[in-house]
C-alpha cells in the first residue's frame, strides 16, 4: 500500500539526486527533440494527407477502415520497435497518397481511401502510448500540445500549399490536382525516412540496449527510476490476449474514448470541410477559401498549449476539456447563426481552437488515470478507434439532400426530448407509459 501511495503522489519525481536540476532539464529536452518532432512530422504529413479529398463518402470510407485495426496495433508496436512500425506506415501511406495522383476513376479514389484508413489506424495510437511511457503523468499534456500542434499547423497550411502546388496544372501531363497528391505523397515519404532515423524505443528497450545519439545508460537509468516512481509500470509484462482484453473491463476506458469520440465528431469534419463552409456558405472565393483555413489553425494551436500548460502545471484535466467545449460550441454557435460574414468567420476560430485543444486534453486525461503498459496500450487503442467512428459520424451528420430544413435532424431531436420528458414524468408517478407500470421509452 505504501508504495501505491508513493506512486500516485508523483510529487518527488525530480527528487533523484545524482543529477542537478539543470542536468535533469538537459535529459527531457534530449527526449523532447529526438521524439517530438519526427512523430509530429508524420502525423502533419497524416492530417495533410486526410484533407487531400474533402468528399463526405470518400472521407466515410476512410474512417470506417481508421477504426477496424486500431486495437491489434499498439501490440505490433511493442513487438516490431517503434523506430519499425511508425515510420514504416508512413512510408506506405505516402506510396498511397502517389497512387490518388494516378487514379483513373471515382470507385478507384473509394478503393485508395480504405487502404489508407487501413495503414494510417495504427500510427495515432502507436504515438500517443510511445510519448505516454516516456513522460509522467503531469509533463504529457504539453508533449500531446506540441505533438499536436504541428499537425495543426499543416492542417492550416494545407489549404495554401494546395494552391500553390494547383499552379503546376499542365506540367509533365499532369493536372494540378494531381500534382498536389502525388508532391504531398513524395512529403510524406521523405517525412518517413526522417522519423525512421530520429524515433527511439519504449523506455525498457533502450535501458537494454540504448540508441545511437541518444542518452547515455546513466540517464537512461534516471529516466527509467523515474517513471517508476510515477507509476511503477515501466517494464511490460509478458503479452497475453487476457490481460490486453482485461482492460475493457474498467469502465474508464470507455467513459475516456467517448470523450474522444464527441471531439473528434466536431474537430475530424471541421477539419476536412471548412474550405467548402467558407466557399459555399461564406461566399469566399476557391482560392481565398484555400487560404482563410490557416488562421483558424494557428489560434488553434495557442489555445491548445495554453490549456495543455495549465492543466500540466495545476494537475487538473476536466476544466480544461469543459473551457475548450464551450469554446468550441460557442464557435460553431456563432458560425451557423450570425449574419454577418466576418463574425461567422470569427466563429470558425472559436470553434478550430475549442475542438483541437480537447483532442490533446483528452489524450492527457487518459494518459494520467491509466496503470499497466497492456492497459494503457489498449486504452489508447480504444480511444483512436472511437475517435475515427467519431469521424464517420461527422462525415454523415449533415446530409446535403437535407439542406435548407434539416427535418430529419429536428423531428429526430425533438422526440428525444419528447421521450425523455415521458419518461421522467413516469418516474415521478404522475403517468403511466402505454398502460403498464415500469414502462419507459428507449432513448
Amino acid at each position: 500500500m505504501k508504495a501505491l501511495v508513493g506512486v500516485c503522489t508523483c510529487e518527488n519525481v525530480d527528487s533523484l539526486e545524482e543529477f542537478t536540476p539543470a542536468q535533469q532539464r538537459r535529459i527531457k529536452r534530449i527526449i523532447d527533440w529526438r521524439l517530438i518532432p519526427a512523430l509530429e512530422i508524420m502525423y502533419g504529413a497524416s492530417l495533410m494527407d486526410r484533407k487531400n479529398i474533402s468528399n463526405a463518402f470518400i472521407t466515410l470510407s476512410f474512417f470506417i477502415t481508421y477504426t477496424l485495426f486500431s486495437l491489434p496495433m499498439p501490440i505490433l508496436c511493442r513487438k516490431m520497435g517503434s523506430p519499425r512500425l511508425l515510420p514504416g506506415l508512413c512510408f506506405m501511406w505516402g506510396c498511397v497518397i502517389i497512387g490518388f495522383g494516378f487514379a483513373k476513376h471515382w470507385s478507384d479514389l473509394v478503393g485508395l481511401r480504405i487502404v489508407l484508413g487501413f495503414i494510417e489506424d495504427g500510427f495515432f495510437p502507436g504515438c500517443i502510448y510511445l510519448l505516454s511511457t516516456w513522460f509522467t503523468r503531469y509533463e504529457v499534456a504539453k508533449r500531446y500540445a506540441v505533438f499536436y500542434a504541428i499537425g495543426g499547423i499543416g492542417t492550416a497550411l494545407t489549404g495554401i500549399l494546395a494552391y500553390g502546388m494547383m499552379q503546376l496544372d499542365g506540367l509533365g501531363g499532369l493536372a494540378g490536382w494531381q500534382w498536389i497528391l502525388v508532391l504531398q505523397g513524395l512529403l510524406t515519404c521523405v517525412c518517413a525516412v526522417i522519423g525512421g532515423l530520429a524515433i527511439v524505443q519504449f523506455p525498457y528497450v533502450e535501458k537494454k540496449k540504448p540508441s545511437r545519439w541518444f542518452l547515455k545508460p546513466e540517464e537512461i537509468d534516471f529516466v527509467v527510476r523515474r517513471l517508476e516512481q510515477d507509476r511503477s509500470d515501466v517494464d511490460a509484462e509478458p503479452f497475453s490476449f487476457r490481460k490486453y482484453f482485461q482492460a475493457a473491463k474498467d469502465i474508464k476506458v470507455w467513459g475516456f474514448a467517448l470523450v474522444f469520440f464527441c471531439t473528434t465528431t466536431v474537430a475530424y469534419p471541421f477539419a476536412f470541410f471548412l474550405p467548402i463552409i467558407l466557399h459555399d456558405t461564406l461566399g469566399f472565393g476557391l482560392a481565398l477559401s484555400q487560404s482563410l483555413v490557416a488562421p483558424p489553425y494557428v489560434m488553434a494551436v495557442l489555445i491548445m498549449y495554453a490549456t495543455a500548460w495549465y492543466s500540466d502545471r495545476y494537475r487538473s484535466r476536466a476544466p480544461a476539456i469543459v473551457f475548450n467545449c464551450a469554446v468550441a460550441l460557442t464557435g460553431l454557435l456563432i458560425l451557423g447563426f450570425a449574419s454577418r460574414g466576418s463574425a461567422r468567420y470569427f466563429g470558425a476560430f472559436l470553434a478550430a481552437a475549442g475542438a483541437s485543444a480537447n483532442m490533446t486534453a483528452t489524450l492527457a486525461y487518459q494518459a494520467n488515470r491509466v496503470r499497466g503498459q497492456w492497459k494503457r496500450a489498449f486504452s489508447s487503442a480504444t480511444l483512436s478507434s472511437l475517435g475515427g467512428i467519431g469521424g464517420v459520424c461527422g462525415s454523415l451528420k449533415f446530409r446535403s439532400q437535407d439542406a435548407g430544413h434539416r427535418r430529419h435532424s429536428i423531428t429526430c431531436a425533438t422526440l428525444s426530448l419528447y421521450f425523455w420528458l415521458q419518461n421522467k414524468r413516469a418516474d415521478r408517478g404522475e403517468i403511466v407509459i402505454n398502460k403498464l407500470p415500469g414502462f419507459r421509452y428507449t432513448l
